[in-house]
């Protein structure tokens, strides 16, 4: 391909002339040729400069002069308001610095797409009147640094929120202050001052570019107001958009103008036969806010997002914008991808993530709990970013899928919930976000490669991201992230003065073998501060975090610098966050059971020890003998250990993890001085694990215990959940029926109201060869008078459902079900997506018996019952659920 590159190419008759000069001149000539046309291969995906877009006839958002289609992909990012700016402040840090940081980060993600929602709340007065203030001008210099790296903006003016979240609300000067959601479209002053904000906002001129808001070609098209809510009659809705389109098309704005249709179905009319250039849509495919990570397999969410105004002609003449989506709790890299390709099956030609995190404030993930990603400290889930930018811009408008599990696979993309893995392999680029055994489409033709983990490519010990690109010729620009690694739950409840995510500077060993750097290449540092120098030895070099330029033996580099121009971002460039100021530690969970007769294996996450540093498990059978056993290592960060059998019969397993350094130990949990061992050791911590019978009942849900890894709750409005006690004093999880209250429907007639959702696939891998034991489902609880039925689901890795019915009386008992009563059918998705629109449930084929060894997620679904005005509320209450 190369060479009819060079054929085509206006330089390839200077090149001709060049053949004639020594082979040293040649070679470099040749090299900045290449560099050339590396950068000129880059733009092709770069949305143009200077250019608006406008619809044509068909609906379909393109760029001017060219007519080509647009699509565009990338993140919603807040530091110049709320919440994100005061948290920048509290920790000291210059907000125009943290905002270059940060967008070139997204550059270097391929994000070309930019939108907020604006905190009109922070730029104005009660009257509309655009105040000169510091978030106005944080933002202007945010368009500034966005048009720089080439990322196009979509703007929404009017926010309508309170600055506060996570926070309580500060002090707040605008109309959004005293006019809320419902009554700002249909109260005279708050109409009249968004009238009069638009028309400042749009005329508004930017200090740092000098153009106006509504001429500023970059800024591509303009939502009116985040997710509005309104209520009939449909005639107030119709007043407020006319007059909000015309404050606008009044200060001379002639591009798109578009509107939120997904928040308010009820007046959806109203949105549709509005004067509006196209309309915007967010997707929550596992809602938010659930407090702790979702697990389990999540793809069946994403299979589709179906659109209810497909078939109305208002609708399908117009361009259509995702404004936010996310997968909310979800830290798995499957997801973007997945959204991405969707999104395109559906005609959408903008989708922006919400919300990207700043990174001085993502160690700690408090901007908004349910939300995580950044490239430094998600860098798995950050590469699916990319890969899902990729997705995006390739996969046709309206291009459509088979369902999911047939859909993994499609043009130069793979998606695995397996193995946690999103992948794109092209001629040209190899991105993945794990460990994988794919093998390069075309080695010699690569160009671009990213990812974490490891590949026949690059072998890497660390956990950040790295990428890797062909400058020229047998010249390759490295950049190394710095290791990454989950110290708490991230979608727990955050503080600030609690990191979620460690960083760690760690010398880490890189095997690469890219084509035509050979393995005995110099790899030579070019950040700033970055001194490394190293020749490989069999493609091996030992790198920190930085940016490194590798050439084969004999190549020349003197021609590129630190400064050199590479596509959007320059080949010295580096961004990352500073170690973590956090000393030795551990983590670990303890395993629900472990299986008597058997080893059983120890693994844990070390961090801050040096290479040479041992570490020991303790484990000792209560009050029984114990073991001193050396832990491997086969990372800096990792290490296991088996316990042999001797002390694996049924009973108590209490163990401890101690790092030994220059002769001091430290044991864990809890990082106390000394050792377990010691005479005078005592700290009373321990991990522990009950040892079982082959026999023995597997939990897959204790109302107990297990509260903070469930997700329970109502449907639809249709009901709730909360935690009671027994006449026994046992505790149980109560699923409520609502009172009726006309305000909200159920999904369909037969759509449960309330359930319960308990991931179990990592306990049932504890007692993986006991699953032939396992003959039944054991259900301990009660349903109270009027209370609807109950099913029972179980799905597999794959996301195939079996389905089973319970009866359960008004006194606490436990019911015995079958597994062979468990029938192919559909699970129920869960949590509830938004917008509500999307669909409830969802079907994948597998074999006619449930395969227990494969299942991982346990569903139990309360229907709607005979429920009475001024009765007790209909409801189920659960005590514990076990396989046996």
């Amino acid at each position: 391909m190369r060479h009819l590159l060079l054929q085509s190419h206006p330089f390839s008759s200077f090149l001709v002339r060049l053949s004639g000069l020594g082979q040293q001149r040649f070679s470099l000539a040749l090299s900045l040729l290449s560099f050339l046309l590396v950068g000129q291969l880059q733009a092709q995906e770069v949305p143009p400069t200077g250019k608006n877009v406008y619809a044509d006839a068909a609906g379909v958002l393109r760029w001017e002069g060219s007519r080509q289609e647009v699509a565009l992909f990338g993140v919603n990012y807040t530091a110049p308001f709320a919440y994100s700016y005061r948290a920048h402040q509290k920790l000291g840090v210059k907000l125009e610095q943290a905002i270059d940081q940060d967008v070139y980060h997204l550059a270097r993600l391929g994000v070309n797409a930019f939108r907020v929602h604006v905190w009109d709340v922070e730029i104005t007065d009660t009257l509309g009147n655009l105040l000169e203030n510091e978030h106005l001008r944080l933002l202007d210099y945010l368009i500034q640094r966005l048009k720089e790296r080439q990322i196009k903006i979509v703007l929404t003016p009017i926010a309508y929120w309170g600055n506060g979240y996570p926070e309580p609300d500060t002090a707040m000067t605008g109309f959004s202050s005293i006019y809320p959601k419902g009554k700002a479209y249909n109260t005279p002053r708050a109409v009249a001052a968004q009238e009069n904000y638009l028309k400042q906002f749009l005329n508004h001129r930017n200090k740092y570019t000098g153009q106006l808001n509504r001429e500023d070609p970059d800024i591509i098209a303009y939502e009116v107001c985040n997710e509005p809510h309104y209520r009939q009659p449909e005639s107030e809705v119709t007043t407020f958009v006319q007059r909000m389109v015309q404050a606008m098309r009044a200060t001379g704005y002639r591009k798109p103008i578009f509107y939120n249709i997904a928040e308010s179905p009820v007046v959806s009319n109203a949105i549709l036969s509005s004067p509006v250039d196209g309309f915007t849509f967010q997707w929550y495919p596992s809602g938010l806010v659930n407090g702790h990570t979702l697990r389990g397999n999540p793809l069946p969410f994403v299979d589709q997002y179906p659109i209810p105004y497909q078939q109305d002609p208002r609708f399908t003449k117009k361009p259509r914008l995702v404004y936010e989506f996310e997968s909310g709790d979800i830290l798995q890299p499957v997801m973007y991808p997945a959204m991405a390709r969707s999104f395109r099956a559906a005609g959408f030609q903008w989708a922006t993530q919400f919300a990207y995190d700043p990174m001085a404030l993502a160690y700690a993930n408090t901007e908004y709990q349910t939300h995580y990603l950044n490239l430094a400290y998600t860098p798995a889930k950050a590469i699916s970013l990319l890969i899902a930018g990729k997705v995006f811009r390739q996969v046709k408008r309206g291009q459509q899928f088979p369902a999911y599990p047939a859909d993994t696979v499609f043009a130069d993309f793979r998606v695995s919930y397996r193995n946690g893995l999103s992948e794109l392999n092209s001629p040209e680029e190899f991105y993945y976000t794990n460990t994988t055994a794919t093998k390069p489409r075309k080695a010699a033709a690569l160009r671009h490669v990213a990812g974490t983990g490891s590949s026949s490519v690059a072998t890497y010990e660390g956990t950040g991201a790295y990428f890797i690109d062909r400058v020229a010729p047998g010249v390759w620009r490295l950049e190394v992230m710095p290791d990454a690694n989950s110290v708490r739950d991230p979608f727990a409840t955050t503080s600030l003065r609690q990191p979620v995510t460690r960083i760690d500077w760690n010398t880490q060993p890189l095997r690469l073998n890219l084509p035509g750097l050979g393995l005995d290449y110099t790899a030579r540092g070019i950040n700033h501060n970055n001194t490394f120098q190293a020749v490989a030895t069999n493609g091996l070099v030992r790198v920190q975090p930085g940016v490194y330029l590798l050439a084969a033996r004999g190549k020349a580099t003197s021609a590129y610098a630190a400064q050199t121009a590479f596509g959007s971002i320059k080949l010295g460039e580096f961004v990352a966050p500073a170690a973590s100021e956090q000393p030795l530690q551990v983590v670990h969970t303890p395993q629900v059971q472990v299986a008597a007769g058997r080893p059983a294996s120890i693994r844990a996450t070390v961090l801050g020890a040096s290479p040479t540093d041992s570490v020991l498990l303790i484990a000792q059978h209560f009050y029984g003998q114990t073991r001193k056993l050396p832990m491997r290592r086969p990372t800096l960060t990792t290490a296991e250990a088996t316990v042999p059998t001797e002390l694996l019969y049924s009973g108590l397993l209490r163990y401890w993890i101690v790092v030994q350094h220059n002769g001091r130990n430290t044991t864990f949990p809890g990082s106390f001085a000394g050792s377990p061992r010691d005479w005078d050791y005592a700290p009373k911590e321990h991990w522990e694990t009950p040892i079982v019978a082959a026999s023995a009942p597997l939990p897959l849900f204790r109302a107990s215990q297990d509260q903070q890894q469930v997700e329970a709750g109502g449907i639809s409005g249709g009901g709730w959940a909360d935690y009671v006690t027994t006449g026994a004093g046992q505790l149980a999880l109560r699923l409520l029926q609502a009172p009726p209250t006309g305000a909200t429907t159920p999904a369909s007639p037969a759509a449960p109201i309330a359930f319960l959702r308990a991931y179990f696939g990592d306990r049932l891998a504890t007692r993986a060869s006991d699953t032939n034991n396992f003959k039944e489902l054991v259900i301990r609880g009660r349903r109270s008078a009027g209370a609807g039925s109950v099913q029972l689901v179980i799905t597999t890795t794959d996301a195939t459902a079996y389905v089973a019915a319970v009866e359960l009386g008004p006194e606490v008992q436990e019911i015995r079900v079958p597994l062979a009563a468990f029938k192919l059918g559909a699970q129920v998705l869960l949590p509830r997506a938004y917008p509500g629109f999307l669909p409830l449930s969802f079907r994948a084929p597998g074999p006619v018996a449930l395969p227990i060894a494969q299942a991982e997620v346990l569903q139990v679904l309360l229907s709607s019952g005979a429920a009475q005005d001024g009765q007790e509320r209909p409801h189920l209450d659960i005590e514990s659920i076990s396989l046996q």
